[in-house]
C-alpha cells in the first residue's frame, strides 16, 4: 500500500469514527467576530513600497450553522494596508468566503478544518493621480482551528487559514500580474446558539 492509499484508509477511518460520536438533534448557530494578523506571501511583499509597516492587521467576523459534525460558515474579513502602509494613499483586501467545515464535537474543545471558495478583491487607491484600483477575484480557503468553550454558549476561536485567488491580480504598479496569496491568522469571541 502507497503512501496515498494510507492517507486515503487514514481519512475514511477518522471520518467514520467522527461519524459515530453523538451529535445534536438539531442546527447549532454560531457568530464569531475576530481580530487578527495577516502574514507571509504578499502580504509580507514589500519591495515595491516605501515606508513599509510590516503589521498586518485584519478584523471581521464569521457565522453559520453546525449540525452533528458538518457546518457551513460564511467569513468576511477586511485587511487594511495589505500591501504595507504608504503616505498619501492606501490599500486593503476583503474577503468573503463560503465554507464547508468538518468540526470534532469532542465537549467543551472543538477543532475544525473548513475549505471554501468566495471573493477576494483587493483594493489600491493613490491620491496623489486621484486613482484608484480595485479587482474581484475568485479565491479559496483553506484551514482549521479550535473553539474553546468556557460556557455553553460563549468561548475563544483560534483560526489559521490559507487564502489564493485563482487568476493573476495586477493593481497598477503595486502589484503586477500574479496571484494573491496570504495567510490570515485570528482569535475571536465564539457565540453560539
Amino acid at each position: 500500500m502507497n503512501d496515498h492509499a494510507r492517507s486515503i484508509a487514514a481519512f475514511v477511518v477518522l471520518t467514520m469514527a467522527m461519524m459515530t460520536w453523538d451529535r445534536p438533534a438539531h442546527a447549532e448557530g454560531f457568530l464569531t467576530p475576530f481580530v487578527g494578523f495577516n502574514f507571509g506571501g504578499d502580504s509580507a511583499n514589500c519591495i515595491s513600497l516605501s515606508n513599509c509597516d510590516e503589521k498586518r492587521l485584519n478584523w471581521g467576523v464569521s457565522f453559520g450553522s453546525r449540525h452533528g459534525i458538518f457546518g457551513f460558515e460564511e467569513d468576511i474579513g477586511y485587511a487594511p494596508n495589505f500591501f504595507g502602509k504608504t503616505e498619501g494613499g492606501d490599500n486593503a483586501v476583503l474577503t468573503v468566503m463560503s465554507n464547508l467545515m468538518v468540526v470534532v464535537p469532542a465537549g467543551p474543545i472543538q477543532p475544525y478544518a473548513l475549505a471554501g471558495l468566495g471573493l477576494i478583491r483587493p483594493h489600491a487607491k493613490f491620491d496623489s493621480s486621484s486613482l484608484s484600483l480595485d479587482q474581484n477575484a475568485l479565491g479559496y480557503d483553506v484551514g482549521g482551528g479550535v473553539n474553546v468553550f468556557l460556557a455553553h454558549g460563549v468561548g475563544i476561536r483560534a483560526d489559521l487559514r490559507h487564502l489564493h485567488t485563482l487568476q493573476d491580480i495586477t493593481l497598477g504598479n503595486l502589484f503586477s500580474s500574479q496571484p494573491v496569496d496570504f495567510w490570515r491568522a485570528a482569535l475571536g469571541l465564539a457565540l453560539r446558539f
